[in-house]
């Protein structure tokens, strides 16, 4: 595992350490996982960019307009 001198500014390290306590965790453990998320949520960003650029509109009007046209079922109006 590898360790990273970090720079915090104070307000955000305060802050940091106030959410971790908030969540039981530790302000290492608390980083880890937010670092985490910013990637996941990049590569997720980028995968769907990928998967747009791949996409054929008519086909997807196509499929569509397959699809049968029925009322909702209860509870499913909204």
């Amino acid at each position: 595992m590898s360790q990273v001198a970090l720079r915090l500014p104070d307000s955000l390290h305060q802050h940091a350490k106030q959410l971790a306590a908030q969540d039981d965790a530790s302000l290492n453990q608390f980083i880890v996982t937010a670092v985490a998320e910013k990637i996941s949520a990049l590569n997720t960003e980028a995968f769907f960019q990928e998967r747009a650029r791949r996409s054929d509109q008519d086909k997807a009007v196509a499929a569509l307009a397959k699809v049968r046209r029925v009322a909702p079922q209860a509870g499913d109006e909204r």
